[in-house]
């Protein structure tokens, strides 16, 4: 499936300032976390707005991770899998948990030594919201708290060159849409409760004689 298709059918990317830890040498195995939980990041900003966003700890309780893989850039070529073991990813009590043997392709142990070398040291994951819940934590500039409560889908965890990419963006930006949309909402709501009103007020006091 082309990377496009992937952001319109619902896939998210979010690339956070991660380590991945170079643990041995030998096998040219990296480990890290694609993110972390509980604790919020900015999801979005500009004058008026602000979206920050965290992964609960049970987030990825139930989650389709059958086959995940590791890719540079969520795109090309698959360096490691959980199909074949080459790579493991675990919840645990700081966030998703990753490693990854990169040994297996001339390509992979080529992208291990510009880990080593400290040319990469991001991580980000592609995947799906079935469940999240928002809320507002602050009206000037207008903040909302996004938590992801359920993750429908893990497709990858990748490497990245750079954090913050196109495709974090375009999912952020579906994101706010809707939040604006339901502020549009509910402000019309607010207006058409407040007209009820009036007329009802109106009405009672024609049936009064006043």
């Amino acid at each position: 499936m082309e990377m496009m298709d992937r952001i319109k059918s619902g896939t998210q990317y979010r690339s956070l300032v991660l380590e991945i830890r170079d643990t041995d040498t030998d096998n040219m195995v990296v480990e890290g976390y694609a993110t972390t939980f509980n604790q919020p990041y900015e999801l979005y900003r500009d004058s008026n707005l602000v979206i920050n966003e965290q992964v609960d700890n049970r987030a990825f309780d139930g989650a389709n991770v059958g086959d995940v893989i590791f890719q540079m850039n969520h795109e090309g070529r698959v360096y490691a899998r959980t199909r074949n073991n080459t790579l493991e990813v675990t919840p645990d009590e700081k966030g998703l948990f990753i490693k990854a043997d990169l040994s297996g392709t001339e390509e992979g142990r080529k992208l291990y030594e510009e880990i080593k070398g400290g040319y990469l040291d991001r991580m980000s994951f592609g995947f799906t919201v079935a469940e999240d819940r928002t809320e507002k934590t602050a009206e000037e500039p207008r903040t909302y708290l996004r938590t992801i409560t359920k993750i429908g889908r893990l497709f990858d965890v990748s490497a990245v060159s750079i954090p913050a990419n196109d495709y974090t963006e375009i999912s952020a930006r579906s994101y706010v849409d809707g939040i604006l949309d339901k502020e549009k909402a509910d402000a019309l709501a607010a207006e058409h409760r407040k007209r009820q009103i009036q007329r009802i007020r109106i009405l009672m006091e024609v049936a009064n004689g006043n």
